[in-house]
């Protein structure tokens, strides 16, 4: 079956360009042309992936992915953007974007990162155990909830893939470099820099539990240790 693509972009040249291009690749694509379009799209179609532009009128790809958040932690989401801005990334990938791919861009770059970022949704299903035990914390990975007691949080989608990675790993430590090509899909020094904020974040999540650290190894990479009681 192909892969169907929800392609958010206002710019209707571009829009038609993308479509076919991706179209000539194997893919289903629902071309709309504003936020709004593309959420109400979204809500009444079953999509593999979304591509969505960050500026846009009626609502913007900021907007549209919030509101596809709150509903689906699943759905992966890239983000295209003339806006190169490292704070617009970092919001991108804080409201839990997959990836993000800055204008102007060649169709070959685009058609890797959709097959990576496909590639690796795929692998996430097919893989995760149904919930983690840390320390006196309950991970689900699949509904991204950190529960302790009667207290839950629910993780954003870099969060949850992050401590997954971590937990398929605890008390060892996971390789810097493979979780950044995993999760982010280079190991770039931006991309880097990005998972020490979502490893603070998750340090903040796990705080109630002494018992738990994350700990950075130098030149190697990241531990989560979760002590006997």
């Amino acid at each position: 079956m192909k892969s169907a693509v929800l392609l958010l972009e206002d710019d209707v040249n571009l829009g038609l360009i993308l479509q076919e291009h991706l179209e000539l690749n194997g893919f289903s694509v629902k071309l709309c042309m504003n936020g709004e379009e593309g959420y109400a799209a979204y809500r009444a179609g079953k999509f593999d992936l979304c591509l969505v532009d960050v500026m846009m009128p009626r609502k913007d790809g900021f907007s549209f992915a919030r509101d596809v958040r709150a509903r689906d932690e699943r759905t992966p989401i890239i983000f295209l953007t003339a806006k190169a801005m490292k704070e617009d990334r970092i919001e991108g990938l804080k409201i839990g974007a997959d990836d993000y791919l800055t204008k102007p861009f060649s169709m070959e770059e685009l058609l890797l990162r959709i097959h990576a970022v496909l590639k690796r949704s795929v692998r996430r299903e097919e893989s995760v155990p149904s919930s983690f035990t840390i320390g006196t914390y309950l991970f689900d990975p699949l509904t991204r909830t950190l529960r302790r007691g009667a207290k839950s949080v629910k993780l954003t989608a870099r969060e949850a893939d992050l401590l997954r990675l971590l937990c398929l790993h605890i008390n060892a430590t996971l390789d810097r470099s493979a979780a950044l090509k995993e999760l982010w899909g280079d190991d770039s020094y931006f991309n880097s820099r990005s998972m020490d904020v979502f490893i603070s974040k998750l340090r903040k999540h796990l705080a109630g539990d002494p018992k738990i650290e994350i700990l950075n190894v130098p030149t190697r990479g990241v531990k989560l240790v979760v002590s006997p009681s």
